[in-house]
């Protein structure tokens, strides 16, 4: 039976203000669903606590379930059958959070229970007694799904539970997104800027290993005495109330007895979150030093490397299965001092391995942040509860900070290094005509001085690359020379690119200052004297969409002539090249393909000329069979074009065609009203939400960028004005339908 809309997730897990590492999880998920979800999924959560705590909890947690009262799990589990709206119930399972013996009482919440169920294990130990696997069997048994956050557990609980592979799902721990470029100016704001900084965090308690590092830090600091190591973390508050501070203490004493009180700082605090990240990306080097070989994940580590650290660990299975190929240093040994020593030092003097290491755990921790987790449990969640083809996502916040941050008083940069603007890559026509089209369109729906100060720099760079003769350049270097690449490429698409955002300039006049309209139509004067130049039907089409809008505005006969002539030379491509299978302009299709069609159709609109219409339905229809399979838009690979006679080359999808796909779904809905279109549009925006191969989210949340690419098995998480701009604009238009 199909569950109605609105159906609820129910977390049961320890929650904040409560410090703990599970509860700090489930309120990074329940942070993340909404998020990426918003209210499709509402979540709420039943707080795991004892009877003597008194906690003050936010509107999400409904339910409290005291572990230390045997008839409270029965209690709970009846109030929660009672509820129609809750469809799953999600348990956070560790050992130590619930009571009996191994924490069977649980096993009488999920015996009453009659919702599907979740269950998360935070733990698998391998070789258990009788007794563990007799609960961690049941609690396998009576779940619908088990999940795991690393494969190691998947094994283990097939091993030594008997639980069967295919009720078993591993889903990662999620991390958060941060800015690589953070790094120098948080160095600097803490006053670390000239030292070399470790870190290890979390509650802190004698597994930990923490006097291991200690051990091993004498003999660096007298090489190295700019090494500053960091213990971030309170006490654990289990092992407060049983131990006090007798772990701590000990970690003073041995500071104190190594001489290390000038390299060694206590931050003994239960960090918020900005803050902590704030530490660990000023961090060169996290050090993780677990002495537990069974413990399975680790936070900690999975925002060490999410930050950009380069890590050295204790193997514990996390470790294992996430320090390959480059991404940090695996120990073999738990407690060696010596090991940890060997791995610090050479890090400390390797500087660029040890920044190789750094970026490739942040590039590879972007697979997993919580957006991308969120995502993973929504599908399970819909899986459980029949709801697979109900998937909503929430559209994000429209974001200028990357797009802010790569432009420089020239114009908008070409490429970024992550989210880092690369000056080396200097400007491009192409890029700066997409930003001020851009701007364009966000000022007229929020109007801003900031925004029209953003327009004229890329109409500045646009009016400088222009040559007397009104052809356009397309390349400066950083300094404001043009670079030789302008004489070895075909210039005609950034030529066609041009006019297009010079006639979105000039069909704004009402929103735009007149200095911006002036400028606008003094290079487009100049420019459209080159009109018969252009050869290439991508060009040709740039500059019918520039011709559309420039006769919206002044009902030019002149223009409305190049625009038939111009439209005849797409027709003519269009025939040549067409076959009975093949409705096509071309004999292949390669970048930005929807721009054909969403031409022909402008040129109907000016000229009524209803075989432009014709075509221009016949080959977009035709292009968007090619694009929309099984519920998912899969545009053409970078990697090879789809050619007539050849097989299609998948994945190696980027951005622009995701973008010129929606502009031209918008387009298409506007004039036909048929909803194909607008259901289309809505399936090609959510590829940048996750709706992808991969199930990842293809923006960065923390600065409104877009990722470069998407491949077949990762993301290019670099973040270039291209895609960022594509992103920006899919984005704008989505605001209609929202």
């Amino acid at each position: 039976m199909k569950i109605e809309k609105g159906i609820k997730m129910l977390i049961v897990s320890s929650y904040p203000p409560r410090e703990c590492g599970i509860a700090t999880f489930t309120n990074d998920i329940v942070d993340a669903l909404y998020v990426v979800f918003g209210d499709t999924l509402p979540v709420e959560v039943c707080a795991l606590q004892n009877r003597d705590q008194e906690l003050r909890y936010t509107e999400e947690v409904t339910y409290i379930l005291p572990v230390d009262s045997l008839v409270h799990y029965r209690l709970v589990a009846e109030k929660i059958n009672e509820r129609t709206d809750i469809g799953l119930v999600c348990i956070q399972h560790e050992f130590g959070l619930f009571r009996g013996e191994y924490g069977d009482h649980i096993l009488s919440f999920i015996l009453a229970l009659n919702k599907p169920i979740v269950t998360v294990f935070h733990t698998v130990l391998p070789n258990p007694d009788e007794k563990r696997k007799k609960v961690v069997y049941a609690l396998t048994d009576l779940s619908d799904k088990v999940v795991v956050l690393t494969k190691k557990s998947k094994e283990i609980l097939s091993d030594y539970y008997n639980c069967p592979h295919s009720k078993t799902v591993v889903i990662p721990h999620g991390n958060h997104t941060v800015l690589w470029e953070q790094k120098k100016v948080l160095k600097k704001k803490y006053g670390f800027k000239d030292k070399v900084v470790l870190s290890t965090f979390g509650l802190i308690s004698e597994n930990k290993g923490i006097e291991t590092v200690l051990h091993a830090l004498p003999e660096i600091v007298t090489r190295h005495p700019e090494v500053i190591y960091l213990i971030i973390g309170k006490t654990h508050p289990e092992v407060l109330k049983t131990e006090g501070e007798k772990y701590r203490n000990l970690l003073t004493s041995i500071v104190k007895e190594l001489d290390l009180e000038n390299n060694v700082i206590f931050i003994n605090e239960y960090l918020q979150l900005e803050q902590l990240l704030e530490f660990l990306t000023l961090s060169e080097i996290y050090l993780f030093c677990s002495k537990d070989p069974n413990q399975a994940v680790s936070g900690t580590f999975a925002y060490a490397m999410s930050s950009g650290c380069a890590v050295i660990s204790t193997p514990i299975p996390h470790a294992v299965e996430s320090l390959g190929n480059g991404n940090g240093i695996l120990l073999k040994n738990f407690d060696n001092p010596k090991e940890f020593q060997k791995a610090i030092r050479y890090l400390i003097e390797n500087k660029e391995q040890r920044i190789a290491l750094g970026k490739n755990a942040f590039a590879m921790a972007r697979a997993t942040n919580w957006e991308n987790i969120a995502i993973q449990y929504r599908l399970l969640f819909d899986q459980l509860t029949n709801r697979e083809d109900d998937l909503r996502f929430n559209f994000p916040t429209i974001n200028l900070d990357h797009i802010k941050k790569m432009t420089t008083d020239l114009g908008i940069l070409q490429f970024s290094k992550f989210s880092q603007p690369d000056p080396e890559s200097g400007y491009t026509l192409d890029d700066n005509a997409r930003a001020l089209i851009n701007m364009v369109m966000y000022n007229k729906a929020f109007p801003g001085n900031e925004n029209l100060k953003l327009a004229n720099i890329y109409l500045n760079f646009i009016e400088g690359i222009q040559q007397h003769d009104g052809w356009f350049n397309n390349y400066k270097d950083f300094d404001n020379h043009l670079t030789k690449q302008n004489g070895e490429v075909n210039l005609e698409d950034a030529n066609g690119r041009a006019l297009w955002s010079l006639g979105m300039v000039i069909s704004h006049r009402q929103n735009l200052p007149l200095d911006m309209i002036c400028q606008a139509v003094k290079c487009w004067d100049k420019a459209i004297k080159k009109i018969d130049n252009f050869k290439s039907p991508r060009a040709i089409a740039y500059a019918l969409k520039g011709l559309y809008l420039y006769h919206e505005t002044y009902k030019d006969s002149e223009i409305k002539n190049h625009i038939a002539k111009l439209a005849d030379k797409l027709l003519h491509h269009y025939k040549i090249n067409s076959a009975e299978n093949w409705c096509w302009y071309e004999d292949y299709m390669t970048y930005a393909n929807n721009v054909l069609p969403e031409a022909m159709m402008y040129s109907y609109l000016t000229t009524k000329n209803p075989k432009y219409k014709k075509i221009a339905l016949i080959t977009f229809d035709f292009l968007l069979s090619h694009y929309f399979m099984k519920g998912q838009l899969k545009v053409i690979s970078n990697r090879g074009w789809f050619k007539k006679q050849n097989e299609r080359i998948f994945y190696g999808e980027q951005p622009i065609e995701v973008a010129t796909t929606i502009i031209a779904l918008d387009l298409f809905y506007e004039i036909t009203q048929n909803n194909k279109y607008k259901d289309q549009l809505k399936l090609a925006f959510i590829w940048f939400l996750g709706n992808n191969h991969l199930k990842q989210i293809m923006y960065n949340p923390a600065n409104g960028a877009s990722y470069d690419g998407l491949e077949d098995k990762h993301i290019n998480i670099n973040q270039g004005a291209e895609s960022t701009l594509c992103f920006f604009k899919a984005r704008l238009i989505m605001e209609k339908y929202a």
